[in-house]
């Protein structure tokens, strides 16, 4: 059975949860091995995770240098593993650092890349939402080896034993005049609340909370839930709320278990980045709202009124 390669998305050892569903998803194509690129010791640090989902195989592509590299790094350990393993296809997760290394990647290999994957079938078949999501497409690379950028959420995590086998992998060191240097970088700031890609319940206010003081009432609704946070592109213009946080086409692409979306109309830039989650909730004013039409359940009313009863609701029931 031929390799599926899983770039590993990490911080600093710590596996996030797009990666075990990347492992999920290269089960059905191949025998799935895991790409740690950092600093010497986070492959061991990540290892036990990584074979608990189903890695069979965890390559170490590690050096003093690959935190301190933008991109590149990730790159190269790559490029190296398609020439040396001929896998079956290359899977990464479909953020911002993802798809840049699925597009380098592919790019290096003469190899195609489809972006913002859903689903793969045991024969390489890909489902994408593309134009917006506003159609659901088939698609296949046939030149070289795949390379698929996969939408977080989109695949339910499975925890499978795998054997894990750690084995290290010598990346050249590139001149560091021709690469992209890294010179410091700050957290994204979101206290106690689970990262927007990765987490399972996602609440997010659009230009109809009306103020940056007013996101409260959303920021409140997520606690109850144990949620993330996002905003749509007009509130994000409008200054209600960071960009860090922006759920759209020109932002984060999420796929959580339930999506709850107040004061957003829908416009198709927002629903490209949320619309295969498996449950949306819509509440706006506006009965004729674009939100309504992929909404499962949708609340016609002021959400200034709802949303508080529902985290009071949330709150009750869990307490």
């Amino acid at each position: 059975m031929s390799e599926v390669l899983v770039l590993v998305d990490h911080a600093d050892g710590e596996v996030k949860k797009n990666t075990f569903e990347l492992l999920t998803l290269a089960r059905g194509l191949g025998e799935p091995s895991a790409v740690v690129v950092g600093a010497p010791g986070v492959a061991a640090k990540a290892r036990e995770a990584l074979a608990g989902h189903g890695a069979e195989k965890v390559y170490a592509a590690e050096s003093d240098t690959a935190d301190s590299r933008l991109i590149t790094p990730s790159v190269d350990a790559l490029a190296l593993l398609v020439e040396r393993a001929a896998p079956a296809a290359v899977l990464v997760g479909a953020t911002i650092t993802g798809k840049e290394v699925a597009g380098r990647l592919a790019v290096r290999t003469g190899s195609g890349v489809l972006v913002e994957v859903d689903g793969v079938d045991a024969d390489g078949t890909a489902t994408q939402a593309v134009f917006g999501g506003a159609y659901v497409v088939k698609s296949k690379v046939t030149t070289g080896v795949p390379v698929l950028s996969v939408r977080p959420g989109a695949v339910e995590a499975e925890a499978v034993a795998g054997a894990g086998v750690e084995e290290s992998v010598e990346v050249p060191e590139r001149d560091a005049r021709l690469v992209t240097r890294i010179t410091g970088s700050e957290p994204i700031v979101g206290g106690d609340r689970p990262e927007l890609t990765d987490a399972s319940v996602v609440v997010a206010g659009g230009r109809g909370v009306g103020s940056a003081e007013s996101f409260s009432v959303v920021e409140q609704l997520a606690d109850a839930f144990g949620a993330a946070v996002g905003a749509s592109r007009a509130a994000v213009d409008s200054g209600y709320y960071p960009g860090q946080f922006q759920v759209g086409q020109t932002g984060k692409s999420v796929s959580p278990q339930l999506y709850i979306a107040l004061g957003i109309s829908g416009a198709i830039q927002h629903r490209a980045g949320m619309q295969t989650s498996k449950t949306i909730v819509a509440v706006n004013k506006d009965a004729e709202a674009p939100i309504f039409e992929i909404a499962d359940f949708g609340v016609v009313g002021d959400l200034f009124s709802v949303a508080p009863q529902l985290t009071e609701e949330v709150t009750r029931r869990k307490s």
